[in-house]
């Protein structure tokens, strides 16, 4: 079966590297796959899940946008954070989530930038929505 490169990277470190069947990954106008032979294109990533497909295995990573280039043999994550489901740890994204929740609700006490905080509470629930599914798939 044909396959194609991807290699996912952030500003710090390359996240993930090999030759894989497909890709699902989140862009800003929704889901978007990536097969063998995908047309070429370049689009922006948005806080979210990205699933790869090597075999009958999937590897689940959170990542928190960032820019997807697809070339002809070879796809391209620019991620501004990248971690794989084994990498999250549960309990500090969860006091994350907590953190930016309460932001929200404080926002007019404390001035801060309504942005800012949804986009940490978009991170900390992508990065327990992966923690779970992988903590799931476990227990089978």
């Amino acid at each position: 079966m044909p396959n194609f490169k991807i290699d996912i990277v952030t500003a710090e470190r390359i996240v993930y590297s090999e030759e894989v069947d497909g890709v699902v990954a989140p862009g800003v106008e929704g889901q978007l796959g990536i097969l063998p032979h995908h047309a070429p294109l370049m689009t922006i990533l948005q806080a979210g899940e990205l699933v790869v497909r090597k075999g009958g295995d999937e590897e689940t990573m959170a990542i928190s946008g960032g820019f997807l280039e697809v070339r002809p043999d070879h796809v391209i994550v620019l991620a501004d954070q990248a971690e794989r489901a084994e990498e999250i740890d549960a309990s500090r994204a969860e006091a994350a989530r907590k953190r930016a929740e309460e932001r929200l609700k404080d926002k007019q006490a404390t001035g801060l930038d309504a942005t800012r905080a949804e986009a940490a509470l978009r991170r900390a629930l992508v990065r327990l929505s992966v923690a779970e599914k992988i903590k799931r798939r476990r227990k089978l």
